[in-house]
């Protein structure tokens, strides 16, 4: 397998990415390695802090077809997915395929919307295909949900049940820029009309090939034996609100950590590729709130130790 060609071109995307998505590199890496990893990207954080210019800027320069679903309290499951409506010339029902067919999939503020509509995209997210009136409807390929949700503790958000949390790659928060950043913000206008005016670098085709390069990376024994350990520590950890990471959270640690390992160019994962990603991939998971979880996430990393001599 060769990867040696592949980070030249993802660098030109992160670049690309960084030029509207100001001060923010790892959150930038952070949500491309989400989708070479092949799962969806969970962000937690105020309003106007760039949660919607980051999908338009990931959409406009990987040359994906998006929506965005805008969550309110009264939206319905079939608002979603889709509705079928009875065709008077045909006399018979005819689907109309809703937003979540898309190839990026952009949820704002999933958390307004009650826990039925939200479980609207658990078969989507995780079997990347819709199941209406008894008959199953595929995905576009790449399918990549993009959802954000406001902090728990503000008016009108219902929580996330822990199993679309566990659907959700990678969780992370923006949060303000620093100085330096906002002042370009501030001299150079807005940044989402910047994103959508982006040059796409790359295409369904180009996107296949990253993920499967990811998925070739080597992964030893002694990182599997690394990243057990880390599981386990999280169902014996006292600060957990929830249940601990699962087998599936395993399994998508190693996928992320594989593409953290492309995007740094390297055909092998090591112990500090698991650690880049595994407060962003556990928070969440841990306590279903981000900010709170990477604190959790972080004692776990700081509890179990890596075996250098492996």
């Amino acid at each position: 397998m060769k990867t040696a060609a592949a980070p030249d071109a993802l660098q030109a995307v992160l670049a690309q990415l960084d030029s509207v998505i100001l001060g923010k590199p790892q959150q930038v890496r952070l949500s491309l390695a989400c989708l070479l990893a092949g799962g969806h990207l969970l962000i937690e954080d105020s309003p106007g802090v760039g949660k919607t210019t980051l999908a338009h800027a990931l959409a406009a320069t990987l040359g994906l077809d998006w929506k965005r679903l805008q969550f309110t309290s009264d939206l319905l499951p079939a608002d979603v997915t889709g509705v079928s409506i009875f065709d008077t010339r045909s006399h018979d029902f005819r689907f109309h395929a809703g937003p979540v067919f898309t190839q990026l999939l952009l949820a704002d503020e999933i958390n307004r919307a009650p826990p039925k509509t939200q479980s609207a995209l658990l078969e989507a997210m995780e079997e990347r295909q819709v199941t209406s009136d008894g008959q199953t409807r595929p995905l576009p390929a790449p399918f990549f949900v993009i959802a954000t949700q406001n902090p728990a503790d503000r008016m009108g958000a219902y929580g996330l049940p822990e199993s679309q949390l566990d659907r959700f790659l990678v969780g992370i928060e923006l949060g303000y820029p620093d100085a330096a950043a906002e002042r370009a913000l501030l001299a150079g206008g807005s940044r989402r009309n910047q994103a959508l005016n982006l040059q796409p670098l790359a295409g369904d085709a180009q996107i296949q090939r990253w993920q499967d390069a990811a998925a070739g990376i080597f992964v030893s024994d002694a990182i599997l034996d690394y990243i057990q350990a880390l599981l386990e520590a999280s169902r014996n950890e006292a600060a957990i609100t929830l249940s601990g990471l699962s087998p599936r959270a395993g399994v998508n640690l190693v996928a992320l950590s594989r593409a953290w390992a492309l995007l740094n160019g390297r055909e092998m994962v090591l112990p500090e590729d698991v650690q880049s990603v595994f407060v962003p991939l556990a928070g969440h998971r841990l306590t279903g709130s981000v900010s709170e979880g990477k604190r959790v996430a972080r004692n776990l990393l700081d509890l179990v130790a890596v075996d250098r001599d492996s």
